[in-house]
């Protein structure tokens, strides 16, 4: 099996169907493809939960005190929305082109009902919201199947759905089952953070605080404190704040708003509090960023 070249073919192939239209299908909702020809420095990004597969190009990326690298060789799996530094290195010659695939639960409960009591299936529930393994042979001759019946909707409707289960099936046998396992265990500590964080993605213009998410998760706010850590490596007031500032910047990139309207929307009550922040957190001012975005297209 010559890696490489499939690899060069897939990132052809994705080029293709991005200059097709085709970046995003009806048919498979939980398949993005990614594509980049500019290199970037690190960047605080909000990467929301999936497994980012790369054919060509590559990707670090930086959480607390530990780094993240994904290329050709590597994938990366997120399981919850989560807020870090990213480095990517891409040109015009050789640009970055892989996908992402969203992680449907019912999907992953499917597969491990069918797994059911295999004795080779272990895996050990794990904390963490990010990880990154080796990218298998299986799975990148998965990858080339999804590809290809992406060139047309039938194919891409009717084999699409089973392709993207077998190639989680062989994230979830594979290093990173044991933390998609945590995305469906209940009662666990990874489970309750999981519940605090879908709390904060669906109600983040709220006025909340961490004794209200730690009381909804029943746990100790000092429980609360060490294990949110834990999951995100970062604390709850920290990730309350990126989360804001994420949105409000796709409010104005995409929504066209103001910085201070953006900043309401989100639930700051200081417009200059919010640039305050935003450029302590991304560099640049607002309006910096959006005169940056412009030029970059």
């Amino acid at each position: 099996m010559d890696r490489d070249a499939i690899c060069a073919r897939l990132a052809q192939q994705v080029i293709a169907l991005r200059n097709a239209g085709r970046s995003s299908l009806p048919e498979l909702p939980d398949v993005t493809l990614l594509y980049g020809d500019t290199p970037g420095g690190r960047t605080p990004v909000m990467y929301k939960p999936g497994i980012v597969i790369l054919f060509q190009g590559s990707k670090v990326g930086y959480i607390g005190t530990t780094t993240f690298n994904y290329d050709a060789t590597k994938y990366l799996m997120l399981t919850i929305p989560l807020p870090f530094e990213c480095e990517t290195f891409a040109s015009p010659e050789d640009p970055l082109a892989g996908m992402t695939i969203h992680v449907d639960m019912l999907r992953l409960q499917d597969l491990l009902i069918e797994l059911g009591e295999d004795d080779s299936f272990h895996p050990k529930p794990q904390t963490q919201g990010i990880h990154s393994s080796f990218l298998t042979e299986e799975m990148l001759c998965a990858t080339e199947r999804l590809l290809d019946a992406m060139v047309t909707a039938r194919d891409a409707r009717v084999l699409g759905p089973n392709i993207i289960r077998e190639i989680l099936y062989y994230v979830l046998t594979g290093p990173c089952g044991g933390a998609l396992l945590s995305l469906v265990s209940r009662h666990t500590q990874f489970s309750q953070i999981s519940r605090a964080l879908k709390r904060i993605e669906n109600h983040y213009t709220d006025n909340l605080s961490v004794e209200l998410l730690a009381a909804e998760v029943n746990m100790s706010v000092s429980a609360f404190h060490h294990n949110f850590k834990a999951v995100t490596s970062t604390s709850p007031l920290q990730y309350l704040k990126t989360y804001r500032l994420h949105q409000a910047r796709i409010m104005m990139l995409q929504g066209g708003l103001k910085a201070s309207a953006a900043a309401m929307k989100v639930g700051y009550e200081s417009a200059s509090q919010f640039s305050r922040e935003f450029k302590r957190y991304f560099g640049v001012t607002p309006g910096e960023e959006m005169t940056r975005m412009r030029l970059t297209g």
